[in-house]
Formats: structure tokens, sequence, C-alpha cells
């Protein structure tokens, strides 16, 4: 599934204005089946890191929360430094992302006693809040464009609402509906697969295509992560949130280093630029 679509660029401001300085490559990767895997992947971690800081670190979870958050502010400020896509750089802001997300929405339900439905829908509002100023901004939603300051504000401002909503949706599928882990994978994966037949066989639209696939992935991943983390008295199958962690990390990692290296995930746009250059 890919977000290429016909839109008009947004405006960029002139050559050293921050806000609208145009970059000369994307600050994203290609969306390929190497992308879905790790994002995947990020959002397995962030279910099951998030799990297992909370009990070994002894902060509590607001202070699992600020910990995170502050290693997430230092990750993207090297993310916003950076002068086109770096792998290594951008899927370690997506799996703190992940983790930062899934904290929101469980200090919300576990702190504040916030139900589920309105963290729910607060987060949904949010991010329909995030992409309309974005859109009107920019005139894009795509994410072939990022390659603005603006722009990548409001990408990663989007990824935060994603898995946020994606956590407090995916709580409130599991807690109403009772499914069990397997049952639960099963049903974000048919829904993921239903928005990617839609895109190719009915025509819905690219760029939305991408953005529900990608909030459905959050509880995807929480699933697979709960499904391998939990005991088996619980419907898991036993390995624990420090097995399923850094499994799953030494995974991304591995992709991550191949992606590096054999530069699959470059824009073609941005590849032909590296080869003239």
């Amino acid at each position: 599934m890919t977000t290429e679509m016909s839109e008009t660029p947004g405006p960029a401001g002139p050559a050293g204005s921050a806000p609208g300085r145009r970059m000369r490559w994307n600050k994203v990767p290609e969306v390929t089946a190497f992308f879905w895997v790790i994002k995947v992947l990020c959002t397995t971690v962030g279910e099951t890191a998030a799990d297992l800081l909370n009990e070994k670190l002894g902060l509590g979870l607001t202070g699992v929360s600020l910990l995170m958050s502050v290693l997430l502010a230092a990750v993207l400020v090297v993310q916003f430094r950076t002068r086109a896509y770096r792998p290594g750089v951008y899927w370690t802001a997506v799996a703190l992302i992940s983790v930062v997300g899934t904290l929101i929405s469980d200090n919300l339900t576990d702190n504040m006693n916030v139900p589920l439905e309105t963290s729910t829908a607060v987060f949904g509002v949010g991010l329909v809040a995030v992409f309309a100023a974005w859109y009107r901004s920019e005139r894009t939603l795509s994410i072939h464009h990022v390659d603005t300051v603006r722009r990548e504000a409001f990408y990663w401002l989007a990824v935060l609402f994603t898995f946020a909503l994606g956590t407090a949706a995916g709580d409130l599928v599991a807690e109403r509906m009772s499914l069990g882990y397997w049952i639960s994978a099963g049903l974000f994966a048919l829904v993921i697969a239903a928005v990617t037949v839609a895109h190719f066989t009915l025509g819905l639209d690219a760029v939305w295509s991408f953005w529900i696939a990608y909030v459905l992935t959050r509880p995807l991943g929480a699933s697979i992560g709960d499904l391998l983390a939990q005991p088996t008295a619980d419907g898991g199958l036993g390995f624990g949130t420090v097995v399923t962690s850094v499994l799953f990390l030494a995974v991304i990692l591995g992709l991550v280093v191949y992606l590096t290296v054999s530069r699959r995930d470059v824009i073609e746009a941005e590849r032909r630029s590296l080869r003239v250059g």
C-alpha cells in the first residue's frame, strides 16, 4: 500500500525560514513490506516494553511516562536535524513514540480513571484535528511530501495520536468483546486486509488507506505482543515481556541495519538524486 496521489504541494517558506524550509529529500521511508513489518514490530514492542518498564523500573506509570517522553523528545530532536531519512533514527523514534502513546492511554485509564470510550473519542477527534490543520496548512497528508520542518512536525504529531488512539481503541475492543489474543489479532489483521483490498480494487484513497491501516496496526501489534507475553493461564503463550521485547527489538535492529545498507526503503526520487549527486 502506497500513499502516492495527485496533490497540490503546500506552501514553503523562503530558504532559511524554518517552518516551511524545503528539504532536498523526504524524511520518511517508502511504504514497502519492510515498512509495515517494522511498524507492527514497533507497536508490539510499544505494548510489551511499556508493561516491562512499568513493572521493573519502580518509577510508577507517571514516572516511566516522563522518562520515555524525555527520551522520545531527544530522539525527535536528532530526527528533525537530519537532512534526509535515516532508518536508525527514524525507527528509533517510531519505537519510542509507540511506547509513549501506549503510556499516555494507560495513564488516562489507570491513573485518571478516564473511560476507554472517552479516551478513544478524544484521541480520534485529536487525530482528525491534526489532519485538518495539516491539510489546511500544506494541502497534502501524503508521506511522500514530508519535506519541510512544518510537515514533519505535523507527521510526528499525527503518528503520536495514531498510537494513542490505537491503544485506547484496541483496549476498548478487547475489554468489551473479550475475544482473546488470537481472535483479536486475527480480527485486526482482517480489517487491515479489507482496507488494502478496498484501496487496490475499489479505489479507496491512498492517503486515507495508509492512515487507517497505520492506526489499525497498533492494536494488531498489541494483540500479538500480549499473545506472546501473557501467561498461558490468561490465554497467552507465556514468553514474558522481557523475552518478547528483546526478540522483537532484535528483529527490528536486523531489519533496520539491512535497510540502512541496502536503502531499499528510500523514496525512488531520492535514489535518483543520490545517483546523480
